[in-house]
């Protein structure tokens, strides 16, 4: 449980970086990478969904014993 929080945590860090980054990015040149910010989004949501399923299993597993 206590890895899952890191995993978290350093996920909505690793968000606010990106964000930052694209903002400058995007004040710098104005244009925004439509496709990298949706790549980026769609995989650290596919990670925390991924983390959720096993912690989920890991629930379950221990109510049944």
């Amino acid at each position: 449980m206590k890895f899952s929080k890191v995993i978290v945590s350093l996920v909505i860090a690793l968000n606010i970086i990106f964000t930052v980054a694209v903002l400058y990015i995007f004040y710098r040149v104005g244009t925004e990478p439509t496709a990298l910010i949706a790549a980026w989004f769609g995989f650290t949501t596919g990670e925390l969904w991924f983390l959720a399923g096993i912690r989920k299993k890991k629930m379950e597993g221990e109510t049944h014993e």
